[in-house]
């Protein structure tokens, strides 16, 4: 059994356990990234990532929005500013 290094005060693992930590720390990073994504698009926060594939994807002579314009796009759209309608509560 061939054993890894040890890394800050981990106690070492097998070759086997290692590979099986990346696997369950691979899906827990992909479980907590679509669970954040999701829980943003329940409360009308867009993903800009999906966003930015999507231009690149699509339409690929254009250039995405940067974060900050794309944030206060979907803003305005969600709560009627500039004069482009949507939601508002007053």
């Amino acid at each position: 059994m061939t054993f890894l290094k040890t890394r800050r005060g981990v106690p070492p693992v097998s070759a086997d356990q290692g590979a099986l930590s990346v696997s369950l720390r691979e899906s827990l990073a992909t479980f907590g990234k679509c669970f954040c994504q999701g829980a943003r698009l329940m409360v009308g926060i867009p993903d800009y990532e999906t966003y930015v594939a999507h231009v690149r994807r699509t339409h690929p002579d254009q250039e995405p929005m940067t974060y900050a314009a794309f944030f206060r796009d979907r803003q305005n759209a969600r709560y009627g500013g500039s004069g482009k309608g949507g939601f508002r509560c007053c």
